[in-house]
């Protein structure tokens, strides 16, 4: 099962979790897409600067931080994942309520831990 990932926070830089996290997704065969405030590609996959509505996302991995997300928030909502991944450093306990009120599954782990005990 292709589970679709819509990366918050993508970045250019390959020390960065969330360019891990898309080159993992990818060589496990998940579909990747990625958001970001900068313009910017990793891995083939171009960055959308601006919140596009995608269909058939199965998970939303978040890399920003909290102070971040609230420009985010209804964006979130909007696209309907199954599931948002906070990972760690992401966490916000406001945000998980509005997910979990929606039917969304809220999991507080890390993207690249998931894939790697095969848990994603």
């Amino acid at each position: 099962m292709n589970k679709k990932t819509l990366i918050i926070g993508a970045s250019t830089k390959p020390e960065r979790y969330s360019n891990k996290a898309m080159k993992m997704l990818q060589e496990e065969g998940y579909t990747v897409i990625a958001n970001s405030k900068r313009a910017g590609n990793a891995h083939g996959i171009d960055f959308d600067t601006k919140q596009m509505v995608h269909t058939g996302i199965d998970t939303i991995s978040i890399y920003i931080g909290p102070q971040h997300q609230n420009e985010i928030m209804e964006y979130i909502l909007s696209v309907n994942p199954k599931r948002v991944i906070f990972n760690p450093g992401t966490e916000n306990a406001v945000f998980s309520k509005k997910l979990r009120a929606q039917n969304i599954k809220v999991e507080n782990a890390c993207t690249l831990v998931l894939l790697r005990i095969g848990a994603y």
